[in-house]
């Protein structure tokens, strides 16, 4: 299998990129500028032709005359221009340069013509008495243009390489507090999870820098959820494991029949309350898993789950002659829903049932209403039971606390304390608590849950 290729540095496909971009545009700016100076460099040299040519109009002077080699003309004489002159008649009477042998065909204004192998530039201007030809050749031309040109271009190319260097430079500080970033991050330990600064990063990564805290904190809530399962599950299964072994060295040693059936039927209870914890302890650990995750919720239409809770709980209700009951719901119930989770909110509910029906004497009494307010669905639970003293209300609401035991048909009522506090973590979840008082009708405890509604139902 091929090594998946490593990414590039962000540092230097930043800088490969507005490297590149620099000298592409030096280029194009370089090529315009030349263009551009070889245009000016013909129009200068044009005007000077033009010049030269508009001074002599007024006539040679004397000793240009006598010359005609054009020695006595100090004030017209250029090394790079030619110039001639001729009569009306066709007489030339004047050239600055023996042997250029111009045609004495002249087209008036700009043209370009062959003479000896030899192109040249010319300009011819005609007056009442005299023609007058100024001329260049295109080699000589072309070559002090291009020389215009380049010096044209040293600016340019002693800028880019600076502005290189300033590039590099900027990038480098730019990236300077990402690098800070990265250096805190490896020098972590495994278990440091602190939210990471976002001090003097660019606002572009301070959201990637928000929603990487945001993840430490959830896994942050894992691990605590997991280290709490963990001691908690090691703390509770230890009592009825220890029992266990007692009721199997019991059986063991049990006598007779009927001290082996009782025996039997402890070990069997014993089996039965243990296997609940372990369901309630897997309940809670991944109701907080859950909750570190931050699933999205979604509409939950609380008249259906607490419908089918009640009929789940009716069996064990039954079983103990307890009257359980949903009060009606109202048009406005049936046609809500609650943003949560279903399943997280099913075992809420049957933790809730589970408890009051667990309390409530034989033939007790259970009421389940859901009640509309507004912007709001209220879920009650009341019970005939013995209820519960407000000074520990709000300690039942914690792992593994139970309040003073009633009695029961003689014996006490089994449980393990997780029941209300898996219902609690619950209801935080969704943004709400459990509020525990007392049944105004049943006299036993009353359960209230308080969720935000939507019309997303029905």
């Amino acid at each position: 299998m091929s090594a998946l290729p490593r990414p590039a540095s962000l540092r230097l496909r930043l800088l490969a990129f507005l490297l590149t971009a620099i000298a592409l545009t030096a280029a194009v700016q370089g090529v315009l500028a030349y263009r551009s100076a070889l245009v000016e460099a013909d129009t200068l040299f044009d005007y000077q032709m033009q010049q030269t040519a508009y001074a002599l109009r007024a006539g040679l002077p004397p000793d240009a005359q006598a010359s005609g080699g054009g020695k006595g003309l100090p004030e017209y004489q250029n090394d790079e221009l030619i110039v001639q002159v001729w009569t009306n008649e066709g007489l030339r009477i004047f050239e600055s340069a023996v042997g250029a042998a111009l045609p004495q065909k002249a087209v008036l204004g700009f043209t370009e013509v062959q003479a000896r192998g030899i192109s040249y530039r010319v300009f011819s201007l005609q007056t009442r008495s005299q023609v007058i030809q100024v001329a260049q050749d295109m080699a000589v031309r072309s070559a002090m243009a291009r020389a215009l040109a380049w010096r044209s271009l040293l600016p340019l190319a002693v800028m880019a390489p600076l502005l290189a260097l300033a590039v590099w430079w900027a990038v480098g500080r730019l990236l300077a507090p990402v690098e800070r970033v990265r250096g805190q991050l490896a020098q972590r330990r495994p278990d440091d999870l602190l939210p990471v600064s976002d001090a003097g990063l660019p606002s572009e990564l301070q959201p990637l820098v928000h929603e990487f805290n945001a993840l430490l904190a959830r896994v942050q809530l894992a691990f605590e959820a997991q280290q709490h399962f963990v001691a908690d599950a090691a703390h509770e299964l230890r009592s009825p494991l220890a029992a266990l072994k007692l009721q199997v060295q019991g059986l063991q040693r049990a006598p007779d029949a009927a001290a082996r059936k009782l025996a039997v039927e402890r070990l069997a209870s014993g089996i039965d309350r243990a296997t609940r914890l372990v369901e309630q302890l897997l309940a809670l650990a991944r109701q907080e898993a859950q909750i570190a995750s931050g699933a999205p919720p979604e509409p939950v239409p609380l008249a259906n789950l607490a419908r089918q809770a009640v009929l789940d709980a009716a069996p064990a209700a039954q079983q103990r002659g307890i009257d359980l009951g949903l009060a009606p719901l109202g048009a406005e119930v049936q046609g809500a829903s609650v943003p949560g989770h279903a399943q997280a909110l099913a075992i809420l509910l049957r933790n809730l049932l589970d408890n009051a029906i667990k309390y409530t004497p034989q033939g007790g009494r259970v009421d389940v209403a859901l009640l509309a307010t507004p912007g709001y669905l209220t879920l009650q639970v009341d019970d005939s039971g013995p209820g519960i003293a407000p000074e520990e209300r709000e300690r039942v609401l914690q792992r593994f606390h139970r309040g003073p035991q009633p009695q029961a048909e003689g014996a006490p009522v089994a449980g393990s304390g997780l029941g209300l506090a898996i219902a609690d973590s619950i209801a935080r979840m969704h943004g709400s608590r459990l509020e525990l008082g007392s049944a105004p009708e049943l006299g036993g405890l009353r359960v209230c849950l308080r969720l935000v509604c939507t019309k997303a139902v029905g």
